[in-house]
């Protein structure tokens, strides 16, 4: 009985000590890598979840929503605690909820709301806050004259929130007759071949055109290359998102106006901290809530910063994002 007795306590210990060493399994979901920013993303989260002591197991959809469903539906069955994920698709990531939660997997959004699921948080920039600095800061240089808004997809949550932000600037213009918004649309995708279609329609039906607001730097890019087919590189404002380093480099050389720069080291730390917390059981801290049309979403927005060609050392370079050499080799 004895012996019996010792085997049952050392096999407790043992499991008790297993259990503690077992890392929560934090699945990320990415929509696409093929754009610059989220490879930065995708570092920092799975270096702060590492901190953290937990596992990431990464998945890119490289933009095919089905494909992303389908790396959800291994990640559910492959026995993660917590699934982390920036939709290529908003309708399609309702249904990569709602299968996570039928199998009691906590979902975190990353930078993108996903709407009507019961979503457990959401870590993103203000979008709203962004648009509100490109047109602002466009709107103080060219308060009257023709505008263009591009924003990014269709599938995309942001593109709705990035135009919120610029309606909310343009909107009291508009009612003057200062601004004329010449053309506003959704691009089919995050890509600089849309922002280059985009303007050369534009420009090929002689549209004058005197500053134009992108949802993303990429659909910046795609803008600018058009202009260069036609010398006329620098000869109108450009607002973009994400400090891409050939957004920076353009505005370096007066390509671009503006880019936001958005702390994606902080987003992927609430991001981290939250899912280490969900996979322990534990409410994880928030600023505020968002109503994502079902539920009150328990959020953490960080603010974006304005990124034009006087300030870029003092921004991008001194937080570390880019450096000097990199921007102006």
């Amino acid at each position: 009985m004895k012996s019996h007795s010792f085997l049952y306590t050392a096999f407790l210990i043992l499991i008790i000590l297993t259990s503690c060493n077992t890392k929560p399994e934090i699945g990320l979901l990415l929509a696409n890598t093929e754009v610059e920013r989220w490879s930065k993303d995708r570092d920092s989260f799975v270096k702060m979840v590492d901190e953290l002591k937990g596992n990431v197991v990464v998945k890119d959809a490289q933009g095919d929503p089905d494909l992303q469903f389908q790396q959800a539906l291994e990640m559910i069955n492959g026995g993660i605690d917590v699934l982390v994920i920036i939709p290529a698709d908003k309708i399609v990531a309702q249904g990569i909820v709602k299968m996570a939660k039928s199998s009691h997997i906590p979902v975190v959004a990353y930078d993108r709301i996903i709407r009507d699921c019961d979503l457990d948080f959401y870590v993103s920039a203000d979008n709203i806050q962004v648009g509100e600095l490109q047109a602002g800061y466009l709107t103080k240089i060219k308060p009257a004259g023709n505008y263009v808004l591009m924003t990014g997809p269709e599938s995309d949550n942001n593109s709705y929130q990035l135009y919120l932000g610029w309606m909310d600037i343009l909107q009291p213009l508009v009612d003057k007759g200062d601004v004329h918004v010449v053309y506003s649309g959704f691009t089919n995708k995050w890509d600089a071949k849309e922002g280059y279609r985009v303007m050369n329609e534009l420009m090929q039906k002689d549209t004058t055109i005197d500053a134009v607001l992108t949802g993303a730097d990429v659909l910046a890019t795609g803008v600018i290359n058009a202009l260069r087919e036609r010398d006329l590189d620098g000869t109108m404002l450009i607002a973009g998102q994400d400090a891409d380093l050939n957004a920076v480099q353009n505005i370096a050389i007066g390509s671009q106006t503006m880019t936001v720069y958005k702390p994606l080291g902080k987003m992927a730390y609430y991001a981290a901290q939250a899912a280490i917390k969900l996979a322990k059981g534990k409410e994880p801290v928030y600023a505020v809530t968002v109503n994502n049309g079902q539920v009150q979403v328990p959020s953490v927005l960080v603010k974006g910063q304005v990124v034009y060609k006087e300030n870029i050392k003092m921004t991008v370079v001194s937080e570390g994002f880019v450096t000097e050499k990199e921007i102006f080799e």
